[in-house]
C-alpha cells in the first residue's frame, strides 16, 4: 500500500535531471505563495460562513430553519469547477448580471464601469469557498449542540449579551472542531484542481499536473526532445 507514495516521493527527490534549482528559481516560489493565499482566503471565508450559519441555526428559531438545517449541506453535492462554470457564466462581461447593468443605466463598454474579475485568485478564494464551508458548518454545528445550555444561561446571567457569550463560551469550545473542518477545508483547497485551472490561478496543483502531464517529466521541468 506504501509502494505507489514512496515512488513518487523517489521520483521527485532523486530525478534523471537536476531540476530542483531551476524550479526554485522560476514558478516555484509563485506556486507556493498562491497557493497559502488561496489556503488562508477560503479557510477564513469557510469559517465565517460555516460558524455563522451553525450558530444562527442552532441557537435561533426562525421561519425556515429547519430547511437551512440540511440545506446548507447541499454544496457537498456539487463539485468546486461546476460552480466555477456556473458563476463565471453570469458574471462575465457577456454575461446576464453585467448586460442587464449596462442596459439598465446605458453603459456600453467595460470603461465605463468596474466590475469584479471573477476568473481570478479572488474569484477562486469565493467559489472555494462556497463549495467547502459544509465542511466547517456540520462540526461546528455538532459542537453547538453538544454544548451545555445551562453555560449560555450562567454567562447571561453573569452580564454577557449574545455576542459576548458565544465569543467567550461558545465558541472556545466548539474550537477543536473548528480547527478539524478547516484542516479539512486546507486540504480540499489544495487538492482542487478543476477550479484552479479554470480561473488561471497558479497553485501548486495545477503546476504538478502541468509539468507532469503537459511538460512530459515526472521530476519536474520538460526533457530535451529531438
Amino acid at each position: 500500500m506504501a509502494l505507489p507514495v514512496l515512488s513518487v516521493f523517489y521520483l521527485a527527490l532523486f530525478p534523471d535531471e537536476n531540476i530542483w534549482g531551476h524550479l526554485a528559481s522560476t514558478v516555484l516560489p509563485v506556486y507556493v505563495i498562491t497557493t497559502v493565499q488561496l489556503v488562508v482566503g477560503v479557510s477564513l471565508l469557510s469559517i465565517l460562513a460555516g460558524v455563522g450559519c451553525a450558530w444562527l441555526v442552532t441557537m435561533y428559531r426562525f421561519p425556515g430553519r429547519r430547511l437551512f438545517e440540511w440545506a446548507l449541506l447541499l454544496p457537498f453535492a456539487v463539485p468546486a469547477y461546476v460552480i466555477a462554470y456556473v458563476y463565471t457564466d453570469l458574471l462575465e462581461f457577456a454575461g446576464p448580471i453585467q448586460g442587464a447593468l449596462r442596459a439598465l443605466f446605458g453603459w456600453e463598454s467595460a470603461r465605463d464601469y468596474w466590475f469584479p474579475e471573477i476568473r481570478s485568485l479572488g474569484g477562486a478564494i469565493l467559489m472555494l469557498s462556497l463549495v467547502l464551508y459544509p465542511y466547517i458548518y456540520l462540526l461546528a454545528r455538532a459542537a453547538f449542540l453538544e454544548h451545555s445550555v445551562s453555560l449560555r444561561d450562567a454567562s447571561r446571567l453573569l452580564g454577557c449579551n449574545a455576542w459576548q457569550s458565544f465569543w467567550r463560551i461558545s465558541l472556545p469550545i466548539a474550537r477543536p472542531a473548528i480547527a478539524v473542518g478547516v484542516s479539512l477545508v486546507s486540504m480540499e483547497t489544495i487538492n482542487d484542481f478543476g477550479t484552479v485551472d479554470y480561473f488561471a490561478v497558479k497553485s501548486l496543483t495545477a503546476g504538478i499536473y502541468d509539468t507532469w502531464l503537459n511538460m512530459y517529466n515526472l521530476g519536474g521541468r520538460p526533457r530535451s526532445r529531438a
